[in-house]
C-alpha cells in the first residue's frame, strides 16, 4: 500500500496541473452532492459521475506505472 501511495505522490508531484484538474473535478463533484437543490435535474447522477472520474483520475498514475514495468 506504503509503494502505491508513493508512486500516486510522485505522479502527482512532477504533474501539477493534472493534480489541480483531478481535485477540481472531485471538488465539483461533492459540491453538487451537498448543494443539490441548486443544481436541478438529477444532482445525485452529476455528483456521483464526477466522483468516479476523480477517483480513475487517482488510479491513472497507478496504470501508468504499471505499464514501464
Amino acid at each position: 500500500m506504503r509503494k502505491i501511495l508513493k508512486e500516486n505522490s510522485k505522479y502527482f508531484k512532477t504533474h501539477p496541473v493534472y493534480n489541480a484538474v483531478v481535485h477540481i473535478i472531485g471538488g465539483v463533484g461533492i459540491g453538487i452532492l451537498l448543494v443539490y437543490p441548486v443544481v436541478g435535474i438529477h444532482p445525485l447522477r452529476w455528483g456521483a459521475s464526477l466522483i468516479v472520474l476523480a477517483i480513475l483520475g487517482y488510479l491513472y498514475p497507478l496504470i501508468i506505472e504499471n505499464k514501464k514495468i
